[in-house]
């Protein structure tokens, strides 16, 4: 016996009751509990001295393994504003977009897909980068990092 749920969204959390009749014994019955979790953005802060390579992880609590199953994108933004900035398929090479002139030459997508950022300048700092790893069109897991850029 089964239950399938499609849309599933926070509201259907709550305890379920599967009830059947069985000859000759009876009624019989289980419970099970349901919790859908919200989907949840970690948020980070990573600090860098100017001119220093920069690495940020994706998600990271998901091992590398994990990740290269799945399509995913790193987005940069500043004040509000996102850009895509690279995308990356499974067993397909990352794609690189051309519109964010300011990291085409810095920065490269490594194995283990962390963003590398090489030679970080004064006009890195307070830029946010994204990770979305898209497991499901509605299960998107995000993990953003906000950069701080420190002189020497």
């Amino acid at each position: 016996w089964a239950l399938h749920l499609k849309n599933v969204t926070v509201s259907l959390s709550g305890q379920y009751e599967c009830t059947f009749a069985t000859y000759p014994y009876g009624t019989k019955a289980a419970n099970i509990q349901l919790i859908v979790k919200a989907e949840e953005e970690q948020h980070y802060v990573k600090e860098v001295q100017l001119n220093q390579t920069l690495e940020i992880p994706c998600l990271r609590d998901t091992t590398s393994e994990n990740l290269s199953n799945y399509p995913l994108k790193w987005l940069v933004g500043e004040n509000g504003r996102n850009e895509e900035f690279v995308t990356k398929e499974p067993s397909c090479p990352a794609v690189y977009r051309n519109g964010s002139v300011l990291y085409r030459q810095r920065a490269h997508l490594s194995l283990n897909n962390a963003l590398k950022i090489f030679s970080t300048q004064i006009m890195d700092d307070g830029r946010v980068f994204s990770c979305h790893v898209v497991y499901h069109p509605e299960r998107v897991q995000k993990s953003s990092t906000t950069v701080r850029v420190f002189g020497m």
